[in-house]
């Protein structure tokens, strides 16, 4: 099987969608957190619980081999997991 050459190009338009998403939230999350209350204590709490939980899981992933066998493709499924988990919170922050 032939291999495909590593597309940085889109790698680092997902790497700039990454880092514009993360500035949304962290905007969001700021508001939530000035507002006070228990719903700014509960998003502190959310805030560094998914941290640490999408930090062990791409751990897991990278023991397991479930983040390829090349730099490239490592680099593009680390993102696409994270993407994920910050375009969740963009939408949720967001309503």
């Amino acid at each position: 099987m032939p291999r495909r050459n590593p597309d940085w190009m889109t790698f680092g338009l997902d790497m700039w969608a990454l880092g514009f998403e993360a500035s949304a939230v962290v905007g969001l999350r700021m508001m939530k957190l000035a507002a006070g209350g228990a719903a700014a204590g509960t998003e502190a709490q959310r805030m560094v619980s998914e941290k640490v939980r999408a930090a062990l899981e791409l751990q897991a992933m990278a023991v397991t081999g479930g983040l390829g066998t090349s730099i490239h493709d490592a680099a593009e499924r680390s993102v696409k997991h994270y993407r994920r988990a910050v375009r969740a919170n963009r939408r949720r922050l967001g309503r």
